[in-house]
């Protein structure tokens, strides 16, 4: 279990892609990703705050806990923040998308995304239900441990 966290972790951190989903803008209409630089430090700190408390209470309207590694929770709430910083929408950060624009105003894979709100199946590994192997104990989570996991 230790290593399959441990890789997960990587590619959430680089932005890896484990699942695709088709493409329905062609690669010509493709749009830059905003460099890091570009985001506002003080925007970004009120989205990581918003995000934080949205999980905070998601995980528990939903009946669900975060993972056991808490470094995973982290990483995926700082992509949910920086999605929604770049994007205007809280864009699921572990898919691979041809544009992001376009899949964060189609609204499928915002988070809570479809699979999630119908079945409680997180891609992300953000809300898990008991019967999950990598499920921890956890339902709450400060921005400041956050901050610290994901600190670069």
């Amino acid at each position: 279990m230790r290593w399959f966290l441990s890789l997960l972790v990587g590619f959430a951190a680089t932005g890896a892609a484990f699942i695709t989903r088709g493409a329905r803008v062609p690669a010509t209409r493709r749009e830059a990703k905003p460099a890091a630089d570009d985001v506002d430090e003080g925007e970004f700190e009120k989205a990581l705050a918003a995000m934080t408390s949205f999980s905070n209470r998601y995980v528990k309207l939903s009946k669900t806990k975060y993972c056991a590694e808490p470094s995973v929770t982290s990483v995926v709430i700082r992509g949910l923040a920086e999605h929604k910083v770049a994007l205007g929408a809280p864009l699921c950060p572990c898919r691979f998308y041809e544009c992001k624009e376009s899949e964060a105003k189609d609204g499928y894979w915002n988070c809570p995304c479809v699979p999630m709100r119908e079945r409680k199946e997180c891609h992300c590994m953000l809300f898990l239900t008991d019967d999950n192997d990598f499920v921890g104990e956890s339902t709450d989570i400060t921005v400041d441990e956050i901050t610290a996991l994901t600190a670069m």
